[in-house]
C-alpha cells in the first residue's frame, strides 16, 4: 500500500506543479530527450486514434511504446490508470483521485478538466527512477484526446551551472548568518541545501577541515587538504590554494555523483567568507 501511494502522489503532482523542479534547467540541457519524449507521445496518440480503445493495452507492453527509460501513461478523465509501460503500472485499474488528500486532489482534477485539443503540456514532478532505484525529477508531456490524459516523461538526473549557482549563493549566505545552525542543517541532509545530485561542502579555512558536507558525512571533520579526486588528484589542495589567491573560483575534477553512482566529471564553484569555503558543484553531461 505504501508504495501504490508514493506513486499516487507521485503521478498526480505533475499536473500542478509544472516549473517548480525545473526551474534553471536550460531548455537545450535536455534538448535530445524532450524531442523523443514529444516523439512517442504523438505516435501513442496517433496510434490511439487510428485504433481506439483497442490501443490501450499496448501501451502497459513491451515494445514500440517503450523506448529505453521513456514509456506512455494513460489516465482517463475519472482520474483511473488506464495504462502504463513503467513502474505505475501498480496502479492500472485505479482510481488515482481517491487516495488523495483535498489540495491535492483540486489540482488533479483541474488538469484532469483541460478541453481535449492537439496541444501538448509540459510538466515536472519527482519519480522514482526505475533503472536506479532512486527519486529523481522528471519532465513529462501530456495531451488529452477525447476522455484520456496521454503522457510521456524522463528523467534529468544533472543539475545546471545556473542551479548550482543558486544554491551556492543561498548556502554562503546562511552561513554568513547562522554558521553553526547551516553546518547543522546541511549535516542532516536537510532537503535545503540538498537538491537531487547538487549538494554543499564546507571547509574551515583555519584549520583545513571539513565541517559539513551533504553527501558523504564520514568526511565531515576529516583533512580537506588530502582529498583526492576519484583519478587521484590532489582537489582539496588545489581548492585550499585557489581560495587563498580568490575569493570565488571553480575547479574540475572527477568524483562520484550520488544520483548516478558512477565517478564523472565534475565543476565545484566555491565562494570564501572570513573564515570558511562555501562549496557546490555540479556534474557535467558524459560527452562534455
Amino acid at each position: 500500500m505504501l508504495i501504490i501511494w508514493r506513486s499516487v502522489v507521485l503521478v498526480t503532482t505533475i499536473f500542478f506543479v509544472a516549473g517548480v523542479f525545473g526551474q534553471g534547467i536550460p531548455e537545450d540541457r535536455y534538448a535530445e530527450e524532450a524531442d523523443s519524449a514529444k516523439s512517442l507521445l504523438r505516435k501513442a496518440v496517433d496510434y490511439y486514434r487510428e485504433k481506439g480503445d483497442q490501443a490501450i493495452a499496448a501501451f502497459s507492453r513491451q515494445g514500440p511504446f517503450v523506448d529505453g527509460q521513456l514509456y506512455v501513461y494513460v489516465i482517463d478523465t475519472d482520474g483511473t490508470m488506464l495504462a502504463s509501460g513503467g513502474p505505475s503500472a501498480n496502479l492500472i485499474g485505479r482510481d488515482v483521485s481517491q487516495a488523495l488528500n483535498d489540495d491535492l486532489n483540486k489540482g488533479f482534477k483541474e488538469a484532469l478538466a483541460l478541453p481535449p485539443s492537439d496541444t501538448i503540456h509540459q510538466a515536472d514532478y519527482r519519480w522514482l527512477n526505475w533503472q536506479d532505484g532512486r527519486e529523481e525529477r522528471k519532465r513529462v508531456f501530456f495531451q488529452r484526446v477525447e476522455d484520456k490524459i496521454f503522457s510521456v516523461g524522463y528523467y534529468m538526473p544533472r543539475s545546471s551551472e545556473a542551479e548550482a549557482r543558486a544554491l551556492l549563493d543561498h548556502v554562503v549566505e546562511a552561513v554568513k548568518e547562522s554558521p553553526q545552525q547551516t553546518f547543522e542543517r546541511i549535516n542532516r541532509l536537510d532537503a535545503e541545501y540538498l537538491r537531487d545530485d547538487l549538494y554543499a561542502f564546507v571547509v574551515d579555512r583555519d584549520t583545513e577541515r571539513f565541517v559539513a558536507h551533504g553527501y558523504n558525512l564520514r568526511l565531515i571533520g576529516s583533512d580537506f587538504r588530502s582529498v583526492m579526486s576519484a583519478d587521484r588528484q590532489p582537489i582539496g589542495s588545489q581548492i585550499l590554494e585557489a581560495a587563498k589567491r580568490s575569493s570565488s573560483g571553480r575547479i574540475p575534477y572527477l568524483w562520484p555523483n550520488p544520483v548516478t553512482r558512477q565517478n564523472e566529471s565534475k565543476l565545484t564553484l566555491f565562494e570564501t567568507t572570513d573564515r570558511y569555503i562555501v562549496s557546490v558543484g555540479y556534474y557535467l553531461d558524459a560527452e562534455k
